[in-house]
């Protein structure tokens, strides 16, 4: 448990210093990129010093103003994904505030187009997503267990297992799950 817990927060400060840089590469203030992603320039701060892991939903804002997605700013702070990744290396990250688990099982790299991703929502939890990662980016959900709403862009959809869902994101989006078990769904981006 403690090789996990500090495996965790080395991730977290890489992290930081990946967000950090980011916003310093683009000579943006802190003030620039709060009014660019919305979220408060005190949390961005403590972000970027590594003193808070972000949510997910400002995870999304903050991978949105920099014209990228989640996983591939969660991928910038790993080593070069292999072309076979084993379950053990398969990266997971979970939201501290709704317990959303988010496992990369076929990472970003530099030679694919898509990604694939693992994710469980705990039941009643949901994620808002303001901004689309990247405008257009294409959306395969295939819902393995529970119950799932998505608000795509005003859009309510209800899916129920086996269900999938493809759009292409231009807009906002929120992810809740229904009833009592988690939503467990395959996501893949292209």
């Amino acid at each position: 448990m403690e090789a996990e817990a500090q495996s965790s927060d080395a991730a977290d400060l890489r992290l930081a210093e990946r967000l950090r840089g980011l916003r310093r590469g683009r000579r943006w203030s802190l003030d620039e990129l709060s009014a660019r992603c919305g979220v408060s320039r005190a949390s961005l701060s403590r972000i970027e010093n590594g003193e808070v892991s972000p949510t997910a939903s400002v995870l999304g804002r903050l991978a949105g103003a920099h014209g990228s997605t989640v996983s591939r700013l969660l991928a910038d702070i790993e080593a070069e994904a292999p072309a076979l990744v084993a379950h053990a290396d398969q990266p997971e990250w979970v939201d501290p505030a709704t317990g959303f688990r988010r496992r990369s099982v076929s990472p970003p790299a530099l030679d694919f187009d898509c990604e694939v991703l693992l994710c469980e929502l705990p039941a009643g939890a949901s994620i808002d997503y303001p901004l689309p990662p990247r405008l257009g980016l294409e959306h395969h959900l295939y819902l393995e267990a529970g119950a799932l709403e998505l608000v795509i862009e005003g859009a309510v959809h209800h899916l129920r297992v086996g269900d999938c869902l493809r759009y292409k994101l231009m807009g906002a989006s929120r992810f809740r799950a229904l009833g009592r078990r988690p939503a467990r769904y395959i996501l893949v981006l292209r």
